[in-house]
């Protein structure tokens, strides 16, 4: 991997996620590739999230033991009952009331003082102000597709043309999402069920909708925006934003870019994120994905956040059983709604002979697995570069906020996913399974390999990936020698 050269004081970039699973990793994963680019690092979680981190990384004592690479937390201010307690909705409203003054505190007292800051697109609502008030340049970091970001983007368009909010919940299930829509740029033949589902409420004062708008309007009070997508997938959008922004920079896949990093300099920087999950790993599924075939076993897992009914997790228990194929299959304490995870009487048989069921795992290392030949999947961006990094094909599951769009692609534009009903049937489910993974599937996994090679392109010499991560880490060092000359 070529390094940018580095001349003068580094360049001190803080990081901050917004304190959720995928978009955590995403920005670590960032935060590792600027490091190993010649930056110095300050990654900001919070507490809460911190304290998870310490109680699930495989290696906790790497956490804050690279030089030049720092982990330091502030406080979301939101009380809890308990250290599982989760109220996503709360959490928005934190971010946007309570964050600025203890982050404007931390960088305050860190020992270099920062010159940039790269902010998670819905941590905007505090970072640009204190970025302001620090005198500082800030860059945003959308952890979407551009189809993501874009049809989030657009949800304040739906409001302006009369589309949304819902008039009442019957329009959910009348086929009034079904209707097509030819104005957003760069996205031909989209639904209006392919969209934010965020949208989809029959309240104007809903706080997701208006996170999300405010949010992603927010791109335009800054002049860099970073996007985990690269140019060969999704090349129409791009072009869009490339228009509608002075610098966009498509930096995806990012692991790919971390896979370049010589194994000694990771060990010897002790950095190396791909074990850190806000959930404890269960390695022995790798000891059952071992004594399994190539290609044999399809993968399950809905993400850090997705819940289902429990009729919904049955019906997909006798889906994968009566498939007749291998599954390994991740169910969360919390994936079903108000209700214990209970798989129904007889499963356990066909688990035995067919299953294995984990808590959680390292997802990538599945998905690179040669045993795994299909993934499962909600349809989060995390989970869908991932998948197709690794040249698996997918059944897509979309569930809420971006996943439809990100389905939708997956399924009709680059070719390499089945789509299962929202309503979930077994038969169907078996039926799906035994395409992917059976003859049927030949076109499909073909497909998922030419997208990995184009994702393995983007991120080598010359890719287009590896030159906007240059061009990135020259413009942050070209800004931060400004800031430099002002501290003075």
């Amino acid at each position: 991997m070529d390094r940018v050269v580095i001349t003068g004081k580094k360049p001190h970039v803080i990081c901050i996620p917004i304190p959720a699973q995928s978009h955590l990793l995403a920005m670590l994963k960032l935060a590792e590739l600027l490091h190993h680019k010649g930056l110095q690092v300050t990654f900001v979680n919070t507490d809460y999230i911190h304290n998870k981190l310490l109680q699930n990384s495989v290696d906790l004592h790497s956490l804050d033991a690279s030089s030049g690479f720092r982990f330091e937390t502030i406080s979301d201010g939101i009380p809890r009952t308990s250290e599982d307690y989760d109220d996503s909705k709360l959490l928005l409203e934190h971010i946007q009331i309570t964050f600025l003054t203890p982050f404007l505190d931390l960088a305050a007292k860190l020992p270099t003082p920062p010159t940039c800051i790269i902010s998670d697109g819905f941590m905007s609502f505090f970072t640009i102000e204190a970025a302001q008030k620090l005198g500082i340049p800030i860059m945003l970091y959308w952890t979407l597709s551009a189809g993501g970001f874009m049809t989030t983007y657009q949800i304040q368009s739906l409001i302006d043309k009369g589309l949304a909010p819902l008039k009442d919940e019957s329009y959910l299930t009348n086929g009034y999402l079904d209707t097509i829509i030819d104005w957003i740029p760069g996205m031909d033949g989209i639904r209006l069920k392919d969209l934010n589902s965020a949208a989809w409420t029959t309240d104007p004062a809903d706080r997701l909708l208006n996170f999300c708008i405010k949010g992603t309007q927010n791109s335009h009070n800054v002049t860099h925006n970073i996007l985990h997508t690269f140019d060969a997938l999704e090349p129409s959008i791009v072009n869009v934003l490339l228009s509608m922004y002075p610098h966009v920079y498509t930096v995806g896949p990012l692991q790919l870019h971390l896979n370049h990093i010589p194994a000694e300099e990771k060990q010897r920087k002790m950095l190396n994120f791909d074990g850190y999950n806000l959930r404890k790993e269960e390695p022995e599924c790798f000891q059952w994905l071992q004594s399994k075939e190539p290609n044999s076993v399809i993968y399950v897992n809905f993400g850090s956040t997705t819940k289902i009914l429990l009729q919904d997790l049955i019906e997909f228990a006798w889906g994968l059983a009566n498939s007749n194929h291998y599954f390994l299959w991740i169910i969360r304490s919390d994936l079903v709604v108000g209700e214990s995870s209970a798989l129904p009487p007889g499963f356990e048989e066909h688990l035995e002979k067919k299953g294995f069921i984990a808590s959680w795992c390292s997802q990538e290392k599945v998905l690179n697995h040669p045993a795994v030949g299909g993934f499962l999947t909600h349809c989060g961006w995390g989970s869908t570069i991932e998948s197709l990094s690794a040249g698996v094909p997918m059944i897509c599951w979309p569930y809420l906020w971006d996943q439809p769009i990100n389905c939708r692609y997956i399924c009709n534009e680059w070719e390499v996913g089945l789509e299962l009903g929202k309503d979930v049937k077994r038969e169907e489910l078996s039926k799906l399974v035994q395409e992917l993974m059976g003859e049927g599937g030949h076109k499909i996994r073909k497909k998922a390999m030419e997208w990995q090679q184009k994702a393995r392109c983007a991120t080598g010499p010359n890719g287009s990936s590896s030159m906007n991560v240059n061009k990135l880490i020259q413009e942050i060092t070209m800004l931060s020698r400004n800031t430099y000359k002002s501290l003075g």
